[in-house]
Order: structure tokens, then C-alpha cells, then sequence
């Protein structure tokens, strides 16, 4: 430990950050590699449980960006606990509605994986990065298998289904940008049209709208529940105005005919 933080001039191997990615105020986690290959300790979890509540204080966007060789097995079973306890604190991110972005670089395994980086509501991972529990060559041992060229490879697991997309560094900010953008706009056109019953507070009571499908196929994302779906089109519960509709290039244009029903 004393040698990393000599060597990186790091207490360990966590960094957490704030700022503007566009115009919108992020937090943002990393890993670095190069302080005992990005291991998994006490600190890190306590960097990311620090992160989450920072993001929900600011009603910001989180950001984790991994690059790890898992848990670090020098701290034992307090290593593996942070596995749980940074995956319970995504869920105050969820309950916040707030988006929760993974960027994988090369590598990114073990424990680290087997939790919150694999938890995001976007994944992307960087062109050739090496992503997954086990090495392929312990795997490979242990099945007395020959792998598929490129296993583990961000590429293979986009043909696969794994994560969203591969983008390349120089591209990672304008794709960040627009992704977050969307994700905040509907956040907030969503909140904004919720008009409460004035017996039930906590039911809502809705309007008719018309907004894209792209829109209405995120609803269920951010925890609208809905019932008697005849067509995707109208929606009661959601009202959005013209500025809302445009965003990320949608308009009324976009908009299929019918109707829907939300409680």
C-alpha cells in the first residue's frame, strides 16, 4: 500500500470528481490502474458510496469509469463486502431517477465487474477492452475449452449483448454529452408534468399527450408503471410542451397515432 501511494502520490485508488460534461453537472467515479491495478478495497467503496449521495445532493448524473482487476484480496472479506454495499447504493440513484453511466476500459474483472460495473443504465466500453469476471485463460482451463477469438473483448460482447456500445476515447465526450442530456431531459419533463390528486398525494393524476415511442419505451425505465396500453402515441400521465418533444431531434412528427392509459 505504501509503495503504491508513493509511486502515484494517491491515498488509494479511487478518485471521485465533480463537474460539467456540456452543461450539465456530473459526478464522476475512476478507477486508476496504476495504484494496485485498480483493486477494490475499503476506501473505493466508501469513494463510491460517497459519490452516489453526491449525485443524488446535486440531482446530477454519476459517472464510473472502471478499470480494475477486481477485489483486492490483500484486505480479504472486507474487500469482497464492498461487492454489496456499492450495489445497494445505486439503488438511491434509482430511486432518484437519476442516471447512472458505466464507461469499461481495459481491463475491467473480477469483483468489480461482478457489481456496480456492471449495473449502469448505459454501458460503454472503449475499442478492445478486456471486460469480465475470470481471465480467459483460467476459463478456458477450467472448461477444457478453446475460447471464441476476441472473448471478453468489448467487441464480442456488443455482438452479444452485454453492453450498449464501443466508442472510442476521442468520441467518449459528445457521446457522453448527448446520453446524459436525454436521460436528463426526459427526467425532467416527466417530473414536471405530474399533477398530484388532491385525496391521494401520492397517486398521480395525468393529461393527455402525444410524445415519441423512443420517450414512451423510457417511461418504464424511470418507474412509470403502465396499464391498458392500446397503442403507443398518447399517454396519460406525462405532458410534455413543444421544447420537451424536440429534444435529441424528436417532434411531434415523431409521434405514432393512438392512445394510452397510465395510472
Amino acid at each position: 500500500m505504501k509503495a503504491a501511494q508513493k509511486k502515484t502520490d494517491q491515498k488509494d485508488a479511487a478518485i471521485l470528481a465533480q463537474g460539467e460534461i456540456g452543461d450539465t453537472k456530473v459526478v464522476v467515479f475512476i478507477l486508476d490502474f496504476n495504484f494496485m491495478g485498480g483493486s477494490m478495497g475499503q476506501f473505493v467503496g466508501e469513494a463510491f458510496k460517497i459519490g452516489c449521495q453526491n449525485a443524488v445532493d446535486l440531482n446530477c448524473p454519476f459517472i464510473s469509469v472502471a478499470s480494475s482487476g477486481g477485489a483486492r484480496m490483500q484486505e480479504g472479506i472486507l474487500s469482497l463486502m464492498q461487492m454489496p454495499r456499492t450495489t445497494v447504493m445505486l439503488q438511491s440513484l434509482r430511486e432518484s431517477k437519476l442516471p447512472y453511466i458505466v464507461l469499461l476500459t481495459n481491463p475491467t474483472t473480477g469483483g468489480v465487474t461482478a457489481s456496480y460495473a456492471m449495473l449502469g443504465d448505459i454501458h460503454i466500453a472503449e475499442p478492445k477492452a478486456l471486460i469480465g469476471f475470470a481471465g480467459p485463460r483460467v476459463i478456458g482451463n477450467t472448461i477444457n475449452e478453446s475460447l471464441p477469438e476476441g472473448f471478453q473483448k468489448s467487441e464480442y460482447l456488443l455482438d452479444h449483448g452485454m453492453i450498449d456500445m464501443v466508442v472510442h476515447r476521442k468520441d467518449l465526450k459528445s457521446t457522453i454529452s448527448n446520453i446524459i442530456d436525454y436521460k436528463m431531459s426526459l427526467k425532467d419533463a416527466i417530473e414536471s408534468s405530474k399533477i398530484h390528486h388532491q385525496w391521494f398525494p401520492d397517486e398521480i393524476k395525468y393529461e393527455k399527450s402525444k410524445i415519441p415511442i423512443k420517450v414512451l419505451n423510457e417511461l418504464e425505465l424511470l418507474g412509470h408503471n403502465l396499464i391498458e396500453v392500446e397503442s403507443l402515441g398518447n399517454l396519460m400521465g406525462i405532458k410534455f410542451d413543444e421544447k420537451s418533444l424536440k429534444y435529441n431531434g424528436y417532434s411531434d412528427s415523431a409521434s405514432a397515432d393512438g392512445e394510452a392509459k397510465g395510472y
